[in-house]
């Protein structure tokens, strides 16, 4: 007996896979579960494979003689993922979220076009991969709205709704609703060449966070929380001089100048060089580190475990947040905060602003002013209303 029988892209635990639809046949699941990785999803109701070429054959091979396989599903999903990624930079894991996979199955053929076109444009203008990405993932939620329309034919009063949609539907927050609109002025704008279009849809005002900073005697709690000397070089390197966690993995040996005493921040945020001071107990803490570490670091200073490859950014961000359990901190600080609490400290210490803003290597001097609001010694100095009742007689109530 012929059954038909469906190849479905689906997702299971976020990882793509190929879900087998199809009638009740005893005989078909009997073969079903000789497929390798073959698994049963209760929640769909049916079997799914992983999704890759070896499985997808031997499924073939051993499901065809029973059943017209239809494949229409998952060949059109395979084809618009290969038309994203070949527009963009591949990312590490082949696997897609359900929510990226989502997005793909909903965006035309031709808008998919569109969007390997900023693509092209972001590379020849030298963004960072980083931006490519995200441009990319903010002008596809509007692709997978528009559906079969033309992107290049949307009007300005066309998006002003749109943006309202993803608003007040959507529930985007105020900064992704920025980084939505940066990408869309940059697809209408620099893409396809639209004057000025964006001018009258107005930009959700950002809320004001003040960051979060760590005490002198929370830092020392930190720092010796841990034993292992690679991971305390970490932290000790990042808060030593305002580091990200991004500049610190990315520190090579030939980085740290121990004759002129600083340390060369090569091509960080925003493609910028910068110097930064090489504090004394700091080199000596690297200097007992490397003499220890095993095999010896090849190029960067934080090296994974293969030699040669810098240390992962978010391996650097657990060793953080296992230093901060330890030590006992409550407050809800990450990796960042290192950097944050540098600048507040010398703030704190009477230095020059300017001087921060150079040492953090911030375009412009309204990011590093941020930490005035934070500056213990202006508000230790300021006396409350209460100390003057309380010293007035309201002690004695």
């Amino acid at each position: 007996m012929i059954t038909d029988i469906v190849f479905d892209p689906i997702f299971h635990k976020k990882t793509e896979r190929i879900a087998i639809q199809c009638n009740y046949n005893a005989a078909i699941n009997k073969i079903i579960k000789t497929i390798p990785g073959a698994r049963w999803s209760q929640t769909n109701n049916c079997w799914h494979i992983p999704l890759n070429e070896a499985v997808y054959k031997a499924a073939v091979s051993l499901l065809q003689p029973h059943g017209s396989i239809d494949i229409k599903l998952l060949s059109a999903y395979l084809h618009k993922r290969k038309k994203i990624q070949d527009g963009q930079v591949k990312e590490k894991s082949a696997a897609l979220t359900k929510k990226q996979a989502a997005v793909y199955l909903k965006v035309s053929t031709h808008n998919l076009a569109q969007v390997a076109c900023m693509i092209d444009t972001l590379t020849l203008k030298a963004y960072s991969e980083k931006t490519k990405t995200t441009y990319r993932n903010e002008l596809m939620q509007l692709l997978r709205v528009i559906g079969s329309k033309k992107a290049e034919t949307l009007t300005a009063d066309e998006l002003r709704r749109y943006m309202l949609y993803a608003i007040e539907k959507e529930g985007i927050n105020e900064f992704t609703a920025n980084s939505r609109l940066n990408a869309l002025k940059f697809y209408y704008e620099k893409v396809l060449g639209r004057e000025k279009m964006f001018i009258e849809i107005p930009r959700p005002k950002k809320p004001m966070n003040l960051p979060k900073v760590l005490g002198e005697r929370e830092l020392g709690r930190l720092f010796t929380a841990l034993q292992n000397k690679k991971h305390k070089a970490i932290l000790f390197t990042a808060y030593s001089a305002g580091l990200r966690v991004s500049e610190v993995v990315n520190l090579k040996i030939e980085h740290i100048d121990s004759d002129r005493m600083q340390i060369f921040i090569d091509n960080a945020k925003g493609k910028k060089d910068r110097y930064v001071m090489l504090s004394p107990v700091l080199l000596d803490i690297l200097r007992s580190y490397i003499a220890e570490i095993k095999p010896k670091p090849l190029m960067y200073l934080f090296e994974g475990d293969q030699p040669g490859n810098r240390y992962h950014t978010r391996t650097a961000q657990k060793i953080f947040q296992m230093a901060k359990e330890k030590a006992g901190i409550k407050k809800e600080v990450s990796f960042h905060t290192l950097r944050h609490s540098f600048a507040t400290h010398l703030l704190e210490k009477g230095i020059d602003i300017k001087y921060i803003q150079e040492l953090l290597g911030h375009f412009s001097i309204k990011t590093t002013t941020r930490y005035l609001h934070v500056k213990k010694e202006q508000l230790v100095n300021i006396v409350s209303p209460l100390d003057d009742l309380w010293e007035k007689g309201l002690k004695d109530v």
